[in-house]
């Protein structure tokens, strides 16, 4: 007990020190908001991947997809690194930072109102992101608090508002600067801790193959009668699997709080190094989780879903640990917990205060007062995000997955085709932006408040946001043939920035021989 208290104090000085630290990045909107648009690519990989995997991973996906798919459950870790961190980094990073320096936009909802001229999308976006990243936000603090309450036997309440306090202290302090260091310290936290915990499961159940073994003689009959089935390559049911892979995978395309990181980027190099490097955080962190989970049932003789849900799978595997690894998970899921919870409360200060409250309803607002409202929305959000998070506690509303499924789907559904036609293609429309943004955040209210009326396939909120998610990037370009495309001057201006010559070196082009 005393070496895990001693871990989290240690833990929670560091952080505080870096927020102090990095204080003075934070003197204007732009520092506040993007680091000054030249955070280095180590700093930028492992802030893009802690802000991507969170208790909500490592407690809640991995829990009720190891149990649901088995040891192929990994494949969505596997997605997740290919997908959702090497394809994200060369499709979006680059153009991302050249068009969004080029229109001035520090903001998602920025990025639509100056691509398309439309101060509406500006304010409908706003909207979305604070609706649906609150959700999320009170997700993050379920996971954490199942396993303080295994380590330390510490009351829910008490770690929500301790991990809170801690979050906003340094946020508000250092702002975007502080959230990208402290992500780099938590991340090499993650790193180590995942290595080590999958490590000791295994090895008390006598090794992996040891392990493969129990799980191929695991028999579900109210999911599958065919044997081995939780051991095999695709899992008991596929299409399930590949839902969960599109949502988890290729939402990251579409959120607000993982493309702001390509805003800030500082250099060429820095978007090479970073899909690197962020590419093997995604494939430790991700497919180790899933992997871990893939194990679960191994344990059913000490899990009860039925009486305490998915959210206990993970923790029940983890409760025979020594403490000294218990301490490190804890840590671990603390570091991820809080690097995504930075990154959301700064996401969403900064879109409200930026998007929606300046100039529409303060109407003169200077720079001080910008960084003062994102400060004190800071506060708030976080404070929301506890009071749900131990409303959602006591009265046992949903699970993890559920709440993180609703918020992906609805930010990832509108968002992600508009932005990804409107970084390169010139034909978008602004009506193909407003289908998307309804179609997209409409399907998961219909889910959430009249799940019946959807087929059985769809009535799942991951399923559900990963079918908006593929029907958005065929219905933004029909409908953008379909309406009268924007004045072609005005489009050629918000596309030139891409036209502009920069010298490299030979290493990344040949010149052209007479």
């Amino acid at each position: 007990m005393v070496f895990k208290i001693i871990l989290l104090i240690v833990f929670a000085a560091i952080t505080l020190a870096i927020g102090f630290y990095t204080k003075r990045h934070a003197t204007d909107v732009n520092g506040f908001v993007l680091g000054g648009r030249s955070v280095g690519p180590w700093l930028t990989a492992f802030a893009y991947g802690t802000s991507y995997f969170s208790a909500v991973i490592f407690v809640g996906y991995a829990g009720q997809f190891g149990w649901r798919f088995g040891i192929a459950s990994t494949w969505i870790g596997i997605g997740n690194a290919l997908i959702g961190s090497l394809l994200a980094w060369v499709i979006l990073g680059r153009r991302t930072r050249v068009m969004t320096q080029h229109l001035n936009s520090a903001t998602m909802p920025q990025f639509f109102e100056k691509r398309f001229d439309s101060k509406a999308l500006k304010i409908a976006s706003s909207v979305i992101v604070f609706v649906f990243l609150v959700p999320y936000t009170a997700s993050l603090y379920n996971g954490l608090s199942r396993l303080f309450g295994m380590a330390f036997n510490i009351d829910y309440s008490v770690c929500v508002i301790a991990m809170a306090v801690l979050t906003c202290v340094y946020v508000i302090a250092g702002g975007y600067m502080a959230t990208a260091v402290n992500d780099f310290f938590q991340g090499i936290i993650m790193l180590i801790g995942i290595v080590a915990v999958i490590g000791a499961v295994l090895n008390g159940q006598g090794g992996f193959l040891e392990a493969l073994k129990g799980l191929a003689v695991v028999n579900d009959p109210a999911v599958t009668e065919t044997p081995g089935i939780f051991a095999s390559f695709f899992g008991p049911d596929p299409v399930g699997l590949l839902g969960v892979v599109i949502l988890t995978s290729l939402g990251t395309w579409g959120l607000p709080q993982m493309v702001q990181k390509f805003y800030a980027i500082k250099s060429e190099k820095s978007i090479s190094t970073g899909t690197i490097v962020s590419t093997f955080f995604a494939i430790i962190v991700a497919g180790g989780c899933y992997f871990l989970g893939g194990f679960g049932r191994l344990f059913s003789g000490s899990i009860d879903i039925k009486a305490n849900g998915y959210d206990s799978v993970v923790p029940t595997m983890l409760s025979s640990l020594p403490d000294i690894l218990i301490g490190v998970v804890v840590v671990l899921v603390l570091s991820a917990s809080m690097s995504t919870l930075s990154s959301l409360v700064l996401t969403s200060s900064s879109t409200l205060t930026l998007d929606l409250i300046k100039d529409n309803i303060v109407k003169k607002m200077s720079e001080k007062k910008q960084l003062l409202w994102m400060r004190v929305l800071i506060v708030f959000f976080i404070g929301v995000s506890v009071v749900l998070a131990i409303i959602q506690y006591k009265s046992n509303v949903t699970f993890i997955a559920q709440l993180m499924g609703i918020s992906w789907g609805a930010l990832a559904g509108a968002f992600l085709a508009p932005f990804l036609y409107g970084l390169y293609w010139k034909r978008t429309t602004k009506a193909a932006v407003w289908v998307s943004f309804i179609f997209g955040a409409g399907i998961m209210i219909l889910n959430m408040v009249a799940k019946n009326i959807f087929p059985p396939l769809l009535q799942s909120p991951i399923n559900a946001g990963a079918f908006a998610m593929i029907a958005g990037l065929i219905l933004v370009p029909v409908i953008s043939l379909l309406t009268p495309k924007m004045k072609q001057e005005q489009v050629d201006e918000k596309f030139k920035c891409f036209d502009e010559k920069v010298l490299v070196p030979k290493s990344r082009a040949l010149e052209e021989q007479g």
